[in-house]
Order: structure tokens, then sequence, then C-alpha cells
């Protein structure tokens, strides 16, 4: 099904020379709500150019080449501000949310975690292994990374990037890589799920951006604590699970069995041998009855509306062979050929409205569209730096030069003034 809808996906990322030309006021006073996040006016100035590189329309955005046709460019000064520059990411990072919640902000507002992937040659750039890669589809030679967005009736952003770094760069024998590199001292290893909740956790934090649900894809869907971790924050999500996972109809009782007479006393709660076993949700989806299922419209697509059919049920959530939360199973069937089957998880309360949930599963989309603006427009896979600040200061500002851009589309309904 293509999510995206046409009210959402207009124009402005493919900026002319004339267009960066003619909002050059704009974007320094777009770069002076942050700019006192850097230490100092080199830092300053740096930032801007480099935000002014990575809004040309066209040709390489690595440093080097952005230098050579930016006025006033530097390569060696470019190539240390982003590669080795010591200024703070999560200051920058943070006033960045608190514009995106003036620009965007919006109470049923949804954070969007999901992961980008950046073919490489080579070993030497920080994270790179063999590893699934979702832009070429195969096992390959790539940088993993996990983002988190924000997206509304009105607009997306990015907001915060980790990157993926395989467990094989945490064995004893490549310490040298992680020193080449830069990774910082005592950084353990972390898997996908974990990087996406310490930048909810950290973004909650904050209490700057207001939100109303939390989705993702099966990756984070399908890890128990994730969703465990989202619970415990009291934060609502809708989430993509595979087929496989497993519910049941109604709570089953627990209990601790008694002592036998021989062996160690049990202490470890399980369920009753007698509770029917948990069923797995596309078998549930088969036995639905075609009165379960109802159209509904997702969104208004590029091509006209985009409908599918659902069907809710609530269920009970197993959590290491126990009863978890209460949730909403939520199906959704695309309408034309082949009939595919999505599948949702959500901790949202019994009475929420079936419309919102359909609105939120509709929601994912935003992400995938700031990949692909900032990839084909504004140089996110064009970087060549291979160290752990060079990385993440470039997806920094990335975001920020993403952002200028959403800024402006909401300016400028109707295109860029002339």
């Amino acid at each position: 099904m293509n999510d995206k809808t046409k009210a959402d996906a207009g124009p402005g990322f493919a900026l002319s020379a004339r267009d960066v030309s003619c909002l050059a006021h704009e974007l320094r006073a777009y770069h002076a709500q942050f700019a006192q996040k850097f230490y100092r006016k080199e830092q300053r100035y740096w930032c801007l150019k480099s935000l002014q590189g990575l809004l040309l329309p066209e040709g390489a955005k690595n440093i080097e080449a952005l230098a050579l046709r930016l006025e006033g460019g530097n390569v060696r000064n470019m190539q240390q501000f982003v590669g080795e520059g010591a200024w703070d990411d999560a200051a920058i990072l943070g006033r960045h949310a608190e514009l995106v919640a003036a620009s965007l902000g919006a109470a049923d507002g949804v954070l969007i975690v999901d992961g980008t992937d950046f073919p490489k040659k080579g070993s030497y750039s920080v994270g790179v292994a063999r590893q699934y890669c979702g832009a070429t589809g195969k096992v390959d030679n790539c940088q993993a990374a996990v983002f988190l967005a924000y997206a509304c009736r009105r607009g997306y952003s990015l907001l915060d990037r980790r990157l993926y770094v395989p467990q094989e760069w945490f064995e004893p024998g490549s310490q040298d890589r992680r020193e080449r590199c830069g990774i910082p001292e005592g950084t353990a290893f972390r898997t996908k799920p974990e990087l996406a909740r310490e930048m909810i956790e950290a973004l909650h934090a904050t209490g700057c951006l207001p939100f109303g649900w939390v989705t993702c894809d099966e990756v984070f869907g399908d890890s128990h604590e994730f969703l465990e971790g989202l619970e415990e924050g009291k934060l609502r999500y809708l989430a993509d699970v595979s087929v496989t996972t497993r519910v049941w109809l109604e709570r089953p009782g627990t209990w601790v069995p008694p002592a036998r007479a021989r062996g160690p006393r049990p202490s470890r709660e399980r369920v009753r041998p007698d509770t029917a076993p948990p069923v797995r949700v596309d078998a549930l989806a088969a036995q639905l009855p075609p009165r379960a299922w109802r159209t509904y419209q997702v969104k208004a697509g590029e091509k006209g509306p985009i409908r599918a059919r659902f069907a809710f049920v609530r269920a009970v959530a197993v959590r290491d062979e126990l009863p978890g939360p209460d949730v909403w199973v939520l199906f959704r069937r695309s309408l034309g050929e082949p009939r595919e089957l999505k599948v949702f998880l959500s901790n949202a309360p019994a009475d929420t409205p079936r419309r919102e949930l359909v609105r939120v599963s509709g929601m994912r989309w935003p992400i995938e569209s700031c990949f692909e603006e900032a990839k084909g427009c504004l140089g996110m896979a064009g970087y060549q730096t291979r160290s752990w600040r060079g990385w993440h200061h470039h997806m920094t500002l990335v975001i920020l030069a993403h952002h200028f851009v959403v800024r402006l589309k909401l300016r400028h309904k109707k295109g860029l003034r002339r």
C-alpha cells in the first residue's frame, strides 16, 4: 500500500540555486535560533556554511564537494567542523526538538522509529559490517542506523538518530577499530530497539514536544523489551508486529505450582495447565467472520483515497509465556491483490475510537518520506567521514537542513515566494 499522501508529500526539497540565494536571510534567521548552542563563533559560521551546502540543488554532498562550491567555503575547516569539531549534538538536537514543537507540535502527534542503512565499501567506517541492507535489499557491507521522527496533520520532521554498531565491533580484537573511529570509551553494544527506546525516553524526559502515540515497524514491535519500556513510561503505542505473534483472547489464570516431595520449591509464576494456549494473530485473522471486517479510509492519496479492510480484537499480550497487558490487535488487509495482511498491537485503552487506530496505522510513512527527501536532496547518504563524531555531526546537520525546508513548506503553502 502506498501510504504517501498528496497533501503532505508536497514540493520544496529540490531547491534551485536561486531559491537558496533568495532564502539566504531565512536560513540565517533559522540558524540563529540554535547558533548559541555552539561554543565558538567559528563553529556557528561553519554550521551555517554546511547547511547552505546541504541545501544546494545538485552535485555531490560530501564536504570537499560542498566546500568547493560554496562562496567562502574551505575544505579543511569544514572537514574539521564536521569530523572533529567539539560541539554538542545533544544540545543542538534538544533545541531542534523545541523548534519542531513550535512548527508542528500537536497533542495527537506521532513519534515514529525506523531504521535506514548506508552502503559502504571497505571496513574502516564506524560500525560498518556485512548485515542486511535495506538500501540494496540484501546482506551487504553497510552502516545501519535508527532514527526518530515526528508527524502530525501539518507535516513531519526528523528528530534524532543513533548509529547501530554491531556486536562484532565490541569483541576484544576490535579495540583498535573502535579507537581509530573514535567510538567513546565505555560505549556498549545496543540493539536497535534499545537505541530507539533511548531516543524516545530522552525526548519524553524533556517534555518539550507534545505527542500522543509511538509507532514502529516489526523490528521494534516484536521486541517485548521495547514495548514494555513504552508501557513503563505510560506511552501509547501502535506497533507493527509479525504474523507469528501470539495472544490470548481471554486473560489466563496463573499460579505458582505447589512444592513437590523432592526437588526445589517452585517460585516462578506460570500459566495454569488447564488454560487454552495463545493463538497466532494470522490464525486469529483467518477465523474472523466477514462481518468483523470493515472498510476504512486511511488517508487521501495521490491517486485518490487510500482504503483498506480493518478488523479489531481485544486480547491479552504474551510476555515471557505469561499474560501481559490488555491490547488491541488491529488487522489491516489491503483491497488489491495480493491481499497483504498487516497486524498491529496497541496498548491504547479499550474505549479508543477505531478511526483513531486506523489513522495511526497510516502514520509510519512520514519517516520513509524523511529518508527519501534527506537522501535524495540533502546529502544524508553522501558523506565520506568514517568517524563516530563525524557520522553523528553529519546526521545532525542533515536533520537541521530537513526541518528548515519543512518550515518553508509550512510558511509558503503554495510554493516559494519569488
